[in-house]
């Protein structure tokens, strides 16, 4: 870093205490004194807990133990703007209560199978993941998969000739072959259709982060979620037919269940595979070990969640509101722990990736003389994977950001000091 200027001070830390430093207990690099972070491997200088159990990678002053959707699903965009996609979100789920309340399920099931899809998207343009390339991103992780989910829902339940009716049920009782189809055929096959589009995009080298790997798995897996809803619930698309002895209880549980928890059950499990096959460092790891065991945990979570949702439907005779409500709250309970365990992953792999990093001297995320963290707008140090005083992951950011982070830094300084830098 340069001597201490009116730029650095408009920036905030005094950039003084920088000259004198310690030694990371974890990586064993170098810190300014000042450091609450070591801005090499994300180490909690102050507390001790290298674990970080309270300080999540990618938003430090959340838990890495929460139930945050926001900044699980969304880590890169979660920041800045965390609350534009809570709104979004917010009235995506009001308008489709309502509407399956006043009995309008066409329009319900439509804003329930697109209303995520449409949001991650959005989210997708603000961090401009796909740098430029918009329709090859969009078409291999959502338009491709989209496709081959209503084949292939089509399929197995037109084909097979499933006995379930338009709100998922069987007045006979449960069939011993649909739920071998539920439980083995539909969780297996559906999620090697969800990893072909996030596997061709996290092997290519622009798109080989961990987190480039598990943003496009969510949205792979929200994509197949839309258009496996609109086939399976085409009856009430076309007719608004809801089944006899339905109620509104029932057709609001059906559509939050298959419009806003599956995609994010879907989207969150194709996601942990997808961030296993990018792995930690430079380059995609490939289908290595970890990689089978979180595309066969994703696959089990399918088949909980298809099992769960097909037996529970049961529950008070046939097309009985309370059998559509424990639904949704089986979902949930998928959901919760799915949270969970993306936090982990994503939490522990920014947290290893930056070790590595540290070993080889640090990372190229941030580069240039001022740079800064875009979360809390303080100056970063060379080479950092963190930032050095909130505990931000330099990878949690969006690339794009990462470059306009160190330019405006720069124009800062110039405007301030009336020099440029060398």
């Amino acid at each position: 870093m340069g001597p201490a200027t009116d730029g650095a001070a408009r920036a905030g830390p005094d950039v003084r205490g920088w000259e004198e430093g310690v030694v990371c207990p974890r990586c064993s690099s170098d810190v300014p004194e000042v450091s609450q972070f070591c801005h090499h491997c994300g180490n909690d200088l102050r507390t001790g807990d290298a674990e970080r159990k309270n300080a999540y990678a990618a938003r430090p002053d959340e838990p890495v133990a929460s139930f945050k959707l926001v900044s699980t699903i969304m880590p890169q965009g979660s920041g800045k703007q965390p609350y534009t996609y809570k709104v979004a979100l917010g009235i995506a789920l009001l308008l489709t209560v309502l509407t399956a309340a006043l009995g309008a399920l066409p329009v319900a099931i439509m804003i329930a199978a697109f209303a995520i899809p449409i949001v991650y998207i959005i989210y997708l343009y603000d961090v401009n993941l796909w740098e430029d390339e918009p329709i090859p991103v969009v078409a291999a992780a959502f338009v491709l998969t989209g496709v081959l989910a209503a084949v292939f829902t089509w399929l197995w339940k037109d084909k097979l000739s499933l006995s379930l009716d338009t709100i998922g049920n069987n007045s006979a009782g449960p069939s011993g072959r649909d739920l071998l189809i539920l439980l083995l055929l539909v969780p297996v096959v559906s999620e090697l259709i969800r990893q072909i589009g996030p596997l061709y995009l996290a092997s290519r080298p622009r798109y080989d982060d961990l987190m480039d790997g598990f943003t496009f798995g969510v949205v792979a897996g929200v994509g197949y979620a839309c258009f496996e809803t609109l086939v399976l619930h085409w009856g009430w698309i076309s007719g608004g037919f809801a089944g006899p002895g339905s109620s509104a209880g029932t057709w609001i549980s059906i559509v939050l269940l298959h419009g806003f928890i599956k995609p994010l059950v879907y989207g969150s499990a194709t996601g942990l595979a997808g961030a296993e096959f990018s792995g930690l460092g430079a380059g995609y790891d490939g289908f290595t070990p970890r990689w089978v065991g979180g595309l066969i945990q994703a696959m089990a979570v399918n088949a909980l969640f298809q099992g769960g949702v097909y037996l529970l439907g049961f529950v008070g005779g046939h097309g009985s509101t309370i059998g559509s409500i424990l639904g949704v709250v089986w979902g949930l309970l998928l959901l919760g722990a799915l949270i969970i365990r993306v936090r982990t992953v994503l939490h522990k792999g920014l947290l290893e990736a930056a070790l590595e990093s540290a070993a080889r001297g640090g990372s190229n995320h941030a580069s240039g003389d001022l740079a800064f963290c875009s979360r809390c707008e303080m100056p970063l140090l060379p080479q950092s994977d963190f930032c050095s005083a909130c505990g931000n992951s330099v990878r949690s950011v969006p690339k794009s950001a990462r470059g306009v982070t160190a330019a405006a830094g720069a124009s800062g300084y110039e405007a301030t000091t009336g020099e440029t830098q060398a």
